[in-house]
């Protein structure tokens, strides 16, 4: 292959080989930390430069042609002398940029001082928390890893991998137990007062519960999402379902009954494929299933 003398960027060369070596440009576009934009204006570039194409383009990712692999396999030659180079001073440079999570919202206070110990190992990774009861769609760039609650994902290019299971049950204030006592199974709630929500949680084992098994005139209060769910609880305005490792962050809370087995339910860690094997992601999986595990007792009392 000839090469045009006019290519002299050796980071659209660069580029391209994360391309290649990827698989697709938002996986690349994680990588370098760069809007995906960006990585095919560069690609697009780099042909045009070349005079010749370097990927063959599928609906499924990007594949390097004969003219590609010739120009790329420089690059993997400079790429293992750089790694070298960088082995002996450290990993710490590919640890970072911007890694967005995405998870429901009432996962937030539990999750938070987590990821502020995460910021200290990895101190120039960029975290943005989106947390919401819509799940947000990974191979959309929408986030690059999300926790979920309730049935295993199923979309065929990601990477699910089973985070824990939990427990949940009924949990009121120590006044609230003093005044209405506890119960003996999720039949005997005659007499009760509960916490609901303003509109159907049908994602929530617990939430179906309440809204088939507890009479509208027994929900005293009602709060948008789950968050509102302690301060409530703790007020004394209520018994409400709550998942355990929920629980476990107001301390003041107390149970009303052991956890039913059919609260059970689980929660999945979930990437992309494209993106699963970047440094960022690596990093932020292992972190996040070590120190879940060391917490087992949050989400299934003993």
């Amino acid at each position: 292959m000839c090469i045009n003398t006019q290519v002299d960027d050796w980071h659209e060369i660069y580029i391209a080989y994360q391309v290649a070596k990827l698989g697709s440009l938002s996986a690349a576009a994680l990588q370098l930390d760069v809007h995906h934009s960006t990585v095919l204006r560069r690609i697009n570039a780099l042909e045009t430069k070349l005079g010749t194409r370097l990927f063959h383009r599928h609906a499924r990712g990007y594949v390097a042609t004969e003219a590609g692999k010739a120009l790329l396999a420089a690059a993997m030659q400079a790429e293992e002398t750089f790694n070298r180079m960088r082995a002996k001073v450290g990993e710490s440079e590919a640890l970072a940029g911007t890694l967005i999570l995405t998870s429901v919202n009432n996962l937030v206070p539990y999750m938070t001082p987590l990821l502020a110990e995460f910021q200290r190992l990895h101190p120039n990774i960029r975290l943005e928390y989106t947390a919401d009861r819509r799940i947000y769609r990974l191979e959309h760039g929408e986030a690059h890893v999300s926790i979920r609650s309730g049935t295993k994902p199923e979309e065929p290019d990601y990477v699910v991998q089973h985070l824990t299971r939990s427990t949940a049950t009924l949990y009121a204030s120590r006044e609230y137990l003093r005044r209405y006592g506890r119960i003996n199974s999720l039949e005997e709630i005659a007499g009760h007062r509960f916490i609901g929500t303003t509109s159907p949680r049908p994602g929530s084992i617990f939430m179906r519960w309440l809204d088939k098994k507890v009479l509208p005139e027994q929900i005293c209060y009602r709060v948008q999402d789950f968050t509102g769910f302690i301060p409530a609880l703790e007020a004394g305005m209520g018994c409400g379902p709550l998942s355990c490792w929920q629980a476990s962050l107001a301390s003041g809370l107390q149970q009303l009954l052991p956890p039913p087995e059919s609260w059970t339910h689980d929660l999945w860690l979930t990437s992309h494929g494209d993106l699963h094997r970047t440094a960022k992601v690596q990093a932020f999986t292992q972190f996040i299933k070590s120190r879940i595990a060391e917490r087992q007792s949050d989400f299934i009392p003993i």
